[in-house]
């Protein structure tokens, strides 16, 4: 980073409303060159709009804009592609059906260019690009045979090879694998090196504080303050995001465990792409317990998410719910059985986007009384329930009517977990539960899971967070390829132990699974 050199980007008094809401107030925001720039806030604190009005996806009400030292106002993403900014968002904007190169340069014909590309040229200049920065990407390759962290790098690739010298990543770790983090944490430094400059959106304060050069903390879409890492602490980050002491370990006592509630029996199931990926698995969750499911991303968990809940079907084996068969039955049947479902793509399987958030909190109850009355919907009764859950789980800047859609990622998940944990579950299946959530919401979840573990529910926790699993679990099971490769005790877990399982370098007896 060369501090003496003037900002390369200047945002100076940005000012973004929407209905009902001022998303940011005066926002002086600068990026130097060759820095990686944090900007950190909780989940709605107007880091996402500050950025997307950056890249051209909104014009600001009020304030300036100036890049290299020069005024600019893009009206679109592609005139701020052509002033070299790239932006890689939380939710990938890739074709799965395509191949690498097919997505890279989708969207760049005009109606002057050749209709087709020269593909040898393309995949020359890919492959160059990626081994430049280590980006280790086929452009060959069919994006859907892709892990989540290299279509990551794809996207990251595509910015690039688009020319950009300034990269806004919006939440890059937030669904990656430990490895796949520093892996990437690795190829932004490269990136800075070769004169990039790059603004980090983040609520991972460990990472913040490992990969920044600067940080900038947003609240209620006003900046707090713009710090150096050297100068804070992971609390003193947080007390600026919250505007309060925040409690960043769980607070839990002693779990007091009693008859089984969820019984995974010799399960095995296939893939989207028909090849095994559950191989006999056995589990036993009891009431008043969380077992942690952990793993490197892709051994196998959202497959085993997704037969417990109902939407994908075994190849053989069984699940049981409190006593009850749930083997072949729907996810409406197995919810009626007592289970309750935090999923791990809240967009493409926890909400309606284009629903009320009313409409989505008793979407699962629509029938049942007081929700439905001789028939009808009682659109009084909904509206009134639904507005003291937002209130109840502090769903910010939503009412009953609002668009499921239009919350951030953090809002959505509250308003999942109103949803959820209000139906009085037996059985709780958190898959993913704090992906992409801030320091305080990330707390908030924490605190909710084990008041219902205390209240007696069973807890089937996946996470690919290691730290969120150590923090969380009674016991923990750990993936390997599709095979639980160990059970432990999560009072005498050894974090070096469980990574030798996470790798697959040692396998232990997991009997236990089922004591």
């Amino acid at each position: 980073m060369t501090t003496t050199s003037p900002p390369i980007v200047q945002m100076r008094g940005i000012v973004k409303r929407f209905p009902g809401a001022l998303a940011n107030a005066g926002v002086d925001f600068d990026l130097l060159p060759g820095e990686i720039h944090a900007l950190l806030g909780e989940n709605g604190a107007g880091k996402t709009t500050l950025m997307n009005i950056l890249y051209g996806l909104y014009m600001p009400d009020e304030g300036e804009l100036r890049l290299y030292g020069q005024p600019v106002a893009f009206s679109s993403a592609r005139d701020a592609i052509a002033h070299g900014l790239g932006m890689v968002h939380q939710h990938f904007m890739l074709v799965q059906t395509l191949t690498v190169s097919d997505n890279i340069i989708l969207g760049q014909r005009s109606p002057r260019s050749p209709l087709l590309e020269d593909t040898k040229k393309v995949h020359q200049r890919l492959h160059a690009l990626s081994e430049r920065y280590g980006l280790a990407i086929d452009p060959a390759a069919e994006l859907w045979k892709l892990s989540v962290g290299e279509q990551q790098r794809v996207e990251i690739l595509k910015a690039l090879y688009r020319g950009a010298d300034i990269l806004i990543l919006d939440e890059p770790t937030a669904v990656l694998a430990p490895q796949e983090v520093d892996e990437l944490l690795e190829i932004l430094h490269r990136l800075t090196e070769e004169g990039k400059s790059i603004v980090f959106i983040s609520h991972k304060l460990d990472e913040v504080l490992k990969t920044s050069d600067r940080i900038t903390v947003l609240r209620d879409g006003k900046v707090v303050a713009t710090v150096k890492p050297a100068d804070v602490d992971k609390q003193m980050l947080a007390r600026m995001m919250v505007g309060r002491d925040v409690l960043l370990t769980v607070a839990k006592g002693v779990a007091k465990p009693a008859e089984p509630r969820l019984r995974v029996i010799d399960l095995w199931a296939n893939s989207d792409r028909n090849l095994p990926a559950l191989r006999g698995i056995n589990l036993e969750v009891r009431s008043g317990e969380i077992l942690g499911i952990a793993g490197v991303a892709g051994n196998g968990q959202s497959e085993l998410e997704e037969v417990i809940a109902g939407l994908r079907r075994e190849t053989s084996g069984r699940v049981q719910i409190c006593g009850q068969e749930a083997t072949h039955s729907t996810p409406r049947q197995i919810g009626q059985m007592g289970l309750a479902h935090i999923p791990s793509d809240r967009y493409r399987m926890g909400l309606l986007p284009d629903f009320t958030v009313a409409e989505n909190m008793f979407l699962q109850r629509i029938g049942d009384p007081p929700f439905t009355r001789r028939g009808f919907l009682n659109w009084n009764m909904i509206r009134s329930k639904a507005q003291e859950l937002i209130s109840a789980y502090n769903v910010r800047g939503a009412t009953g009517d609002t668009t499921a859609g239009s919350l951030s990622g953090g809002n959505a998940q509250k308003m999942i977990l109103a949803r959820e944990l209000t139906r009085n579950p037996k059985v709780l299946l958190a898959a993913q539960p704090t992906r992409g959530l801030d320091v305080s919401a990330v707390a908030y979840v924490h605190e909710q899971l084990v008041k219902q573990r205390d209240g007696g529910v069973a807890i089937l926790l996946i996470s690919t967070e290691l730290d969120e699993i150590l923090a969380l679990s009674d016991r923990i099971a750990v993936l390997y390829e599709g095979e639980v490769v160990g059970v432990i005790d999560a009072a005498n877990a050894d974090i070096n132990e469980i990574g030798l399982l996470m790798a697959g370098s040692k396998h232990m007896e997991h009997s236990e699974a089922t004591a």
